[in-house]
């Protein structure tokens, strides 16, 4: 165990500097994240306490919800931890850099299979963990649970996630002697979403808001009756479940023997793993170095370059060429491309199976209602995309950011050119839903054409706070590019852009009701009124050029100040 916390010293002492420079930043930036984690937190806890609530006033068919619900989170989890886990202990022990150092040292390869596996362990399972809690504080309130409930979740969580982490890293170790470590990532990558998309279509299609139609209550106590047959008990979710669920109803006679069960499969699959890994896990590493080294050699031609056709300066150009390139060269992001393909489709599919005939506001008015309110929700689901294309596009440059510095081009060029590169697809996606949603809702041409400037003008903004904050808060050493939107600049891009999408849509709502309901009355708006309108939809399009000139204003002023 010495040699183990020495191999895990260096991770800890960068954790605590790491921390220890958070405390000393600005206060309000502490605040800040304090708050954006607090409401995140505390709307999962919202949402579960109203819904185990609504369970319990269900006479017979509660408990077995809340049950069938707890299992379906366990298994989500479950699954989450085990994918989460294979991406995480390739690069932990396959793909890091500092391998080659680690391996020299006079140390057993078990004892740094155990260190780097349990780094991978707390990579993958921490934000599952702290996320996860408020749903099991909301099981204990609302069944009024005692100490032993809490005490027994504090006991089981742990063997449950070194369970999932363990499997994920037999797999690893497993597949890794007959595929190399950079091809496997990108297998698995496709695969885990492949799967992600087969069940958000599958989900999605069955239409579960059937379930709370009066017409389908035959087919309801049908499924209800299906909940009630117990799961394997061979998963590690049955296990834990079967932990919890006695302590929140009060039956503690099987809780003790599946939490020692859960137990003993966690250390047995510590032990095997181990155990596999003082035999193949040097192999795999030896590996994964050479077919590194031989990727790094070959050069690929891309084929035809579509930016040569675009009328820019040859500098600007090749940036964009480059960016271009560079995005489908990395599977890991344009892999991404068809789990935003699903979202469009079931984004779209959401409005075409709206039950508008059956809601109490008349269907004229309802339609153009919510195509208003889909401008804000268009530009969140913008945001998100965003925060996972746009925010990082700074720090994907890497290490080599210092060819940019050199290079006969101005920071100021190379951010322009960042904005350019991915403001016309989102324009493109952006007013492809807006266009689409519209004509299922049937709105009036008024509101089309309201609704699709209005997300044409913030799409600028959201591109430009995407690239500034990006280059405002870098991260040019991180190994894997998705966890640069994790961090304190994606937390911030998320918030101003709410703010931002927020400000937009209260500043026109009161303009687009004044002007809609006299068209549909066919009365002439006052003068006055129209001295109000305009002054709204004014201050809406500075809110619009704000967006898009501080952010990238700051970014260039907090690039032009690092040491790159």
């Amino acid at each position: 165990m010495q040699t183990i916390l020495t191999l895990l010293k260096p991770r800890i002492w960068a954790f605590k500097h790491r921390f220890q420079g958070r405390l000393e930043g600005r206060a309000w930036v502490r605040i800040l994240i304090a708050l954006a984690g607090f409401l995140f937190w505390a709307g999962i806890f919202a949402v579960f306490y109203r819904v185990l609530s609504y369970f319990q006033g269900i006479e017979g068919f509660g408990d077995i919800l809340a049950r069938k619900l707890l299992s379906m989170v366990l298994v989500a989890f479950f699954s989450i931890l085990i994918f989460s886990s294979i991406l995480t202990a390739l690069s932990t022990l396959y793909l890091s850099k500092d391998l080659p150092l680690i391996h020299a040292a006079p140390v057993p390869v078990e004892e740094i299979f155990v260190a780097r596996w349990l780094e991978s362990t707390f990579d993958s399972c921490w934000m599952v963990l702290l996320f996860g809690i408020p749903v099991f504080l909301a099981y204990g309130l609302v069944y009024h649970a005692g100490f032993d409930f809490y005490a027994a979740l504090a006991c089981s969580l742990p063997p449950f996630c070194i369970l999932a982490s363990a499997l994920g890293a037999l797999t690893v170790l497993v597949v890794v002697i007959s595929l190399p470590a950079n091809r496997m990532r990108d297998i698995f990558v496709l695969l885990a979403m492949a799967i992600v998309i087969l069940l958000y279509f599958m989900f999605r299609f069955m239409r579960p808001e059937r379930l709370v139609d009066p017409d389908a209550l035959a087919t309801l106590s049908l499924y209800l009756g299906s909940l009630k047959a117990p799961g394997s008990p061979f998963l590690p979710t049955t296990w834990t479940l079967e932990t919890l669920w006695p302590l929140l109803t009060g039956k503690r006679d099987t809780a003790l023997f599946y939490l020692g069960l859960s137990a003993s499969g966690a250390l047995s699959a510590v032990f095997i793993q181990t155990k596999l890994a003082g035999i193949i896990y040097f192999k795999g590493v030896s590996k994964a170095q050479a077919a590194r080294s031989r990727r790094l050699r070959t050069k690929r031609s891309f084929g035809m370059d579509w930016t040569r056709v675009l009328p820019v300066s040859g500098r600007v150009l090749a940036l964009l060429s480059k960016d271009f390139k560079s995005f489908f060269r990395d599977s890991t992001q344009w892999s991404q491309l068809f789990l935003l393909g699903a979202l469009v489709v079931v984004y779209l599919y959401n409005f075409k199976v709206l039950p508008i005939e059956k809601a109490p506001i008349e269907a004229f008015y309802l339609q153009n209602i919510l195509s208003f309110l889909n401008m804000g929700l268009a530009g969140f689901v913008l945001s998100a995309i965003a925060v996972r294309f746009v925010f990082p596009a700074v720090s994907m440059e890497g290490q080599a950011i210092w060819v940019i510095r050199s290079a006969p081009i101005s920071l100021k060029t190379f951010l322009w050119a960042k904005f350019f590169t991915y403001v016309g697809p989102i324009l493109v996606l952006s007013e492809t839903l807006i266009v689409i949603s519209n004509k299922l809702l049937s709105v009036t041409p008024f509101m089309m054409w309201l609704s699709t400037i209005t997300v044409f003008f913030m799409v600028f903004g959201i591109t430009a706070m995407g690239v500034g904050l990006g280059a405002a808060y870098p991260n040019f050493h991180v190994e894997n590019i998705a966890h640069v939107a994790t961090g304190f600049g994606g937390m911030l891009f998320m918030i101003l852009c709410a703010g931002f999408i927020g400000s937009v849509v209260v500043l026109e709502a009161g303009s687009v009701y004044t002007i809609f309901m006299a068209r549909v009355r066919g009365v002439p708006i006052p003068l006055a009124n129209w001295a109000w309108i305009s002054l709204s939809f004014v201050l809406a399009a500075v809110v619009n050029v704000l967006a898009v000139c501080w952010p990238m204003r700051f970014g260039l002023e907090r690039l032009s100040q690092m040491d790159a």
